[in-house]
């Protein structure tokens, strides 16, 4: 898979209306599937009473994941066209959903291909786009007497990470994948071995 890759910076929404039915677009970063399926299911308990919820979601794995269901449309008419974006635009790493209403009439394959495709589009817009290198996450526990030593490596770092307390210090490490085998070689050496390290996927 290449070294960077296109993905969203952000939320994104949009709305509008199409022969009274209305159309809501969201789009989110999501870095695994889990937290793809995260994202589609927060949007469909907000919209339980909703005609349908159409998700479609691309995420870097090895092979590349991508899902999309047509959520009670007919066939080909919703999820493969709002993952048609995702593809065309060659963005990674996101979900999207696109809720409906249904105001009465029948907008026909044709007509919702398009809606579908289009809520997608200008919630991607709303957006915005940025590149970005692969990561990888990383889960880290150590006894308290090694837990300053860490921070100060991922402080030093190029990571973003947040700590936890309890019985013991751990610390969810997002990494540039580039970097990821040197870190943990410094914290494993910088603990004698002590620090407990597993990778996090996610799903």
């Amino acid at each position: 898979m290449s070294e960077t890759y296109r993905t969203v910076e952000g939320r994104g929404e949009a709305a509008f209306e199409e022969r009274g039915s209305r159309f809501l677009g969201y789009i989110a970063p999501a870095e695994t599937v889990g937290d793809a399926e995260a994202f589609v299911a927060a949007i469909e308990n907000e919209h339980p009473d909703a005609s349908h919820n159409v998700p479609a979601y691309r995420v870097r794995a090895d092979p590349l994941r991508e899902y999309a269901s047509d959520d009670g449309e007919p066939g080909g008419s919703a999820g493969k066209p709002a993952l048609t974006v995702l593809e065309r635009e060659e963005i990674e790493n996101v979900a999207g959903v696109v809720t409906r209403y249904y105001g009465g009439t029948n907008l026909g394959v044709g007509g919702l291909a398009r809606a579908y495709g289009r809520a997608v589009k200008l919630a991607l817009d709303d957006a915005g786009t940025v590149e970005q290198r692969p990561h990888e996450r990383l889960r880290l526990a150590v006894d308290y007497d090694d837990s300053g030593t860490v921070r100060g490596i991922l402080e030093s770092s190029d990571v973003d990470f947040e700590a936890e307390y309890e019985e013991r210090a751990s610390f969810a490490v997002r990494v540039p994948s580039a970097d990821a085998a040197e870190l943990r070689e410094r914290l494993l050496s910088a603990t004698s071995g002590r620090a407990e390290l597993e990778s996090d996927d996610g799903e």
